[in-house]
């Protein structure tokens, strides 16, 4: 940084940079973990490419070139304790009288954590401890009249800050711009104030406060936006690199080895080969690599491995799942055919949506080549056409041996309640919780990687498999998330109810069911 930048605006102060790497090392000691009680010494990236250049960097006046800092790096690289470092350096050696620094996130507990952090450091040292009052939630200095606070969340409160510092902790999770515009607007008034902006990559939405800044931050990197006041430092793997490889790890962590333990990488990079339900969590935490969902889950290139053409089914014993939408949208029918020997599992998809879909670009996807192709129905009138659905339905089941179909009670009662009162087909419920969903969706992520089920490559069931993100509890269970996918994933979760009635149905399929004895 110090010696590429030539510019005749700007000047490098040794003395200045020093200063502040030594308020570490002399000042400051790890509150927690293996280090406890130890000096704050800097790891390398951290003092060359962040310490040095905010504190080192002049202008012609002599005030910091730098005013934001945006640091993109993975978990467990001590940012967050490098910010609470930066947090007390602006409250205690700054020489800003009445200095105004907020912790903030995207929940005041978050934004605590680097706070909590910045207090016990300064319990643990007398110098520091003498010149200020620690409350719960803020630490006060009397000489200066400067402090140190955490805030919550709500932007509306804040336009009274005049703020010299603030720790803007994982960017990523804030739900829109509301509190950075109003803390980032607030440091006008100061001299040298230093937005400290951390985070860890996130899922790409073009509207996000932070991936907007993440992209503003490459561009200043890369030399595309002339900022000066922006000191941009990202680490991160490049999408092509080998996610199990260790000089991936490497490259990503600028603390791979000291506050990254390899062992530690390496066991989370198995977790995820072994569970795509898992690689674009590590991807996301651990390789600071910005992914299109929450959790890739199905691997476009695993379920493409599982098409082949389908045998001729009719009369099969299957199982059917019903995903209705409720206005305008996608709705969805998947029949699962479990196996007889040592056949995989087979898929069948069905697909409608109302004519006035096809007008609508938005999902930006071929509605009307998959209607000529017949891999869509669509259906006449503006709205969800559930007579046609039933309709279709019956003639499914006239064709093959349909044992039972579930459904999301939530919006398709009415139809269930034709199918079964006046068609005299099995229906059974399935709430789109954890309890129904979670078993059959990893049972299906299970059969898809094994390659142990088969489809006929249906084209807006692929779709829906790209566009499969998955939400998980604490305890593991894991489900589809409408909320959290790209667009449109109803015929995976008709496919999933489907198995899900496969699997748990009293009246299990027999390889005898459809075949007679073979007498030897």
């Amino acid at each position: 940084m110090r010696a590429n930048d030539s510019s005749t605006d700007f000047w490098y102060d040794e003395d200045a940079a020093e200063r502040a790497v030594a308020f570490f090392r002399e000042i400051l000691r790890h509150p927690k973990g293996e280090l406890a009680g130890r000096p704050f010494v800097l790891d390398r990236w951290q003092e060359e490419r962040i310490i040095r250049p905010l504190y080192g960097w002049k202008r012609r006046d002599g005030t910091r070139r730098y005013r934001a800092v945006y640091v993109e790096v993975p978990r467990k690289n001590g940012k967050t304790t490098l910010g609470a470092g930066i947090a007390l350096y602006l409250l205690f050696a700054d020489g800003e009288q009445g200095a105004e620094i907020y912790s903030a996130a995207a929940d005041r507990d978050q934004a605590a954590l680097t706070f909590e952090i910045g207090k016990a450091m300064v319990q643990a040292s007398p110098a520091l401890r003498s010149r200020c009052e620690i409350y719960r939630r803020s630490i006060v200095v009397p000489s200066t009249g400067s402090s140190w606070k955490v805030i919550s969340a709500d932007a509306g409160t804040k336009h009274g800050f005049n703020s010299h510092g603030i720790i803007f902790d994982e960017l990523h999770a804030q739900p829109n711009r509301e509190l950075y515009d109003v803390l980032h607007t607030s440091t006008g008034a100061r001299r040298q104030p230093v937005e400290f902006l951390i985070t860890t990559a996130g899922v790409f939405e073009p509207e996000s406060i932070c991936h907007q800044l993440h992209t503003y931050a490459e561009s200043v990197r890369d030399g595309l936006i002339d900022d000066a006041e922006l000191l941009p430092v990202i680490y991160a793997a490049n999408e092509a690199d080998d996610i199990t490889d260790p000089e991936t790890w490497r490259k990503a962590n600028p603390g791979y080895g000291i506050s990254v333990r390899e062992d530690y990488l390496a066991a989370e990079a198995r977790k995820a080969a072994e569970m795509p339900s898992y690689e674009n969590t590590f991807r996301r935490l651990h390789l600071n690599q910005w992914t299109q969902q929450v959790t890739r889950w199905l691997p476009i290139e695993k379920w493409d491995a599982c098409e082949q053409p389908l045998p001729n089914l009719t009369g099969r014993a299957c199982f059917g799942g019903l995903d209705l939408a409720t206005t305008q949208d996608l709705s969805a029918f998947a029949l699962i055919f479990p196996p007889r020997f040592d056949e995989p599992y087979y898929l069948l998809p069905f697909f409608w949506i109302p004519e006035a879909k096809l007008r609508d670009s938005r999902d930006r996807v071929p509605y009307q080549a998959w209607q000529r192709s017949g891999h869509l129905t669509v259906t006449d009138g503006d709205v969800v056409d559930y007579d046609r659905i039933r309709a279709d339905i019956v003639a499914l089941a006239q064709r093959y041996n349909v044992r039972e179909i579930a459904f999301d009670p939530w919006n398709a009662t009415h139809l269930a309640t034709q199918l079964a009162e006046q068609d005299g087909l099995e229906l059974v419920q399935c709430r789109q919780g954890y309890v129904s969903l979670s078993a059959p969706t990893k049972e299906l992520e299970r059969l898809v990687v094994g390659q142990m089920i088969a489809h006929d490559g249906h084209p807006v069931l692929r779709w829906n498999v790209g566009n499969v993100a998955v939400k998980q509890d604490p305890a593991g269970n894991i489900k589809p998330d409408k909320s959290k996918s790209t667009q449109r994933i109803d015929g995976v979760v008709a496919s999933i109810m489907a198995l899900r009635s496969a699997l748990t149905s009293e009246d299990e399929t027999s390889v005898y069911a459809n075949r007679e004895l073979i007498w030897l």
